[in-house]
């Protein structure tokens, strides 16, 4: 029978980290805290929002810690060992006096076949360069960026159609599965890490906003496409049509222009608009665009 006793800290921000906190608190694990970011101010309004993390825990009735560095947690940590940490999407790197407070240190769950994209997009990242296989590591955290030794890695074939929200999805449940399947042996020893490959290693860099433009004129339509499939929701990806700045959430190329609202892209092929968000915050397709806003 899995043993469930060890004492977990669970480090997560992002979306991406509620697959595997659900499934620690589901299998039983004793999650003695959650630390994630401070509420952060979203939206027009700027209100306050929680991350989802920090909801799930408190219907958990489990401890959460937002501290502005992580250094002022050390006494609580320090009062839980021996404690085991894991880390999905956080989003802060964890020096190397956090990670030491740990046994066997933090396991962390990461969406790409590493020693493949080290860094904050690996989902975008495969999408965009238009990747035949992804996957998700469990890996031993270090202080450098997603550069520790490996204990488990499962692939995840790509068909060319996915997009953001759904490989996130994907991936967050492969990754929660090996989790659950690696721990238990990574917590008794059972299960050691191997060290990465370190001339293989490549990294993807953090999103900004002003990725979202789509500059055709130095991108296939093949790329064009794919960039759509892995910006949708952030940073998204805009285009000047018919003299209005419009968001285009799906789209595929062809040889021929099918309406007028098709650019041309760098490699002679168009761009077709399937679907986009207009000004006025409507999604609509192309021809309901073209009615609207063509003059």
């Amino acid at each position: 029978m899995m043993n469930t006793s060890a004492k977990i800290v669970f480090f997560g921000t992002e979306d991406f980290s509620l697959a595997a906190l659900t499934g620690l608190i589901e299998a039983g694990y004793s999650i003695a805290a959650v630390v994630t970011k401070p509420d952060s101010k979203k939206g027009r309004g700027q209100q306050l929002v929680a991350p989802q993390v920090k909801v799930l825990a408190s219907r958990h009735n489990i401890p959460v810690w937002q501290p502005q560095k992580l250094t002022d947690i050390t006494a609580d940590i320090q009062a839980l060992r021996p404690v085991t940490g894991v880390l999905v999407s956080y989003g802060k790197i964890i020096p190397q006096a956090i990670i030491d407070l740990f046994s066997p240190g933090i396991i962390n769950v990461h969406p790409s076949l590493l020693p493949k994209y080290r860094g904050p997009s690996p989902i975008e990242s495969a999408i965009k360069n238009g990747d035949a296989v992804t996957g998700v590591s469990i890996m031993q955290l270090s202080a450098k960026m997603d550069a520790g030794p490996v204990y488990a890695a499962k692939e995840h074939p790509l068909i060319g159609t996915e997009t953001r929200p759904e490989l996130y999805h994907a991936l967050a449940d492969i990754g929660t599965n090996l989790l659950l399947e690696a721990l238990p042996r990574i917590i008794n020893g059972s299960l050691q890490p191997t060290p990465q490959q370190e001339q293989a290693a490549s990294y993807c860099q953090l999103l900004q906003k002003n990725d979202a433009l789509l500059d055709l004129t130095t991108l296939t339509a093949e790329q064009a496409e794919r960039n759509i499939r892995a910006y949708i929701g952030f940073p998204k990806s805009k285009l000047t049509l018919l003299n209005q700045t419009v968001i285009i959430t799906k789209a595929h190329t062809s040889a021929q222009q099918k309406t007028p609202l098709d650019p041309v892209c760098q490699d002679g092929v168009y761009l077709c608009i399937d679907e986009l968000i207009a000004p006025s915050g409507r999604r609509m397709d192309a021809q309901a665009f073209l009615r609207g806003y063509a003059a």
